[in-house]
């Protein structure tokens, strides 16, 4: 009996001595303009490494977060840091398409795996090797608003308000425009504006004059609260809409009464979880924040997490970035926490989208569109 509990004890202590710690590195931007989503989408990530951060054989896996203040030279660096320093097997980031730009390519440099959370440009992942993505594509979420205002709600007039400063804007104006007209409705008018605009008053008169019966503003938050708030001063009552570029609650806090009505496309709904994971999620960031009201981004956020570990126990017998980024790139119905995931070898997500409005300061569920 004394024998068999040394090889045991012998056992125990042979895999702790053999178990790894391993490194995922997280490119997000905490600080700056956009640091709303980068917050969001960070408590994903913890909270997901929280309930899954031990590999079957004993490994152990750890985040090593580093902010990019929003900015791209910062993405860059930071990416270089964490694969050369930190020794990350792969990297999740960034949140918009320019800085996420920047972490691919130091992925591609590198051959370290990365997944972003919220890149949702249509060729961001264009003739790359190592990069993937759990978000839906722009053309995928422009054409999705276009059909559901145009066929469940009977808009058949619209404008729209783009930020020509923006990749993630101008592909937006063009999957909309081009869906809307196919569904047979008729784009007034485009207008453009950049982001750090503070005054839309010329725009929104014009608006008025062409009696639209819907506005789209494929543009992020600050810019779309901004121009909601001066619509309702103006009295310029017509519908509006963006994308995910507005799922953030800073929206509401920003447009405040302004928001009523709103509508966006989203990846995510707390109120619907469409999976056990997602159950088990809303359970843990209840627990964690006081609140199960979980963000689209916090739940984007997760899954890119989530994705890396099921990619990394796969290759717990040949473990190298290039297993795990052949894994990614394998992912098939992976029921994720914002919906069943698949990744393609281009990296692209195949996902259902959500269509939302903000009623009583609330994000409301309405509806789901497939792929």
């Amino acid at each position: 009996m004394k024998k068999i509990s040394i090889v045991i004890l012998s056992i125990i202590t042979s895999n702790i001595i053999q178990a790894k710690e391993i490194n995922i590195g997280v490119v997000l931007p905490l600080t700056g303009p956009t640091a709303a989503y980068g917050q969001s989408a960070l408590d994903g990530v913890k909270i997901a490494n929280s309930m899954n951060n031990t590999l079957s054989n004993g490994d152990k896996v750890n985040i090593v977060v580093v902010d990019t203040k929003g900015d791209k030279i910062e993405s860059a660096n930071a990416s270089t840091r964490l694969v050369s320093q930190n020794k990350a097997y792969a990297l999740i980031g960034e949140m918009l398409t320019a800085n996420t730009l920047q972490v691919i390519r130091i992925g591609e440099e590198k051959k370290i795996p990365v997944v972003a959370p919220a890149a949702t440009a249509d060729k961001i992942l264009n003739k790359k090797l190592y990069a993937s993505r759990v978000c839906f594509m722009d053309s995928f979420q422009g054409s999705s608003l276009a059909t559901y205002v145009k066929n469940k709600l009977n808009y058949t007039k619209a404008v729209i308000v783009s930020d020509q400063s923006a990749d993630y804007s101008l592909g937006l104006t063009r999957a909309f425009e081009k869906e809307f007209n196919k569904q047979g409705g008729k784009i007034l008018d485009k207008f453009r504006i950049t982001a750090g605009d503070k005054d839309f008053k010329a725009i929104l008169s014009q608006i008025k004059n062409l009696k639209p019966d819907f506005i789209y503003l494929p543009v992020y938050y600050t810019e779309a609260s901004l121009f909601a708030r001066q619509a309702k001063a103006m009295g310029v009552n017509i519908p509006m809409g963006s994308a995910d570029g507005v799922a953030d609650e800073t929206f509401i806090n920003l447009a405040q009464e302004a928001a009523e009505g709103y509508l966006f496309t989203d990846s995510f709904d707390y109120n619907n979880p469409p999976t056990q994971l997602s159950k088990d999620f809303i359970l843990a960031y209840e627990k964690e924040k006081q609140n199960k009201e979980v963000p689209n981004f916090t739940a984007m956020g997760a899954d890119a997490y989530f994705v890396i570990f099921e990619a990394m126990q796969k290759c717990i017998n040949d473990f190298n970035s290039k297993c795990i980024n052949d894994n990614i790139h394998s992912t098939s119905n992976f029921e994720g926490v914002s919906g069943v995931i698949s990744i393609d070898k281009t990296g692209n997500a195949t996902r259902s989208i959500v269509i939302k409005s903000i009623e009583n300061q609330k994000q409301v569920y309405k509806d789901s569109i497939l792929p």
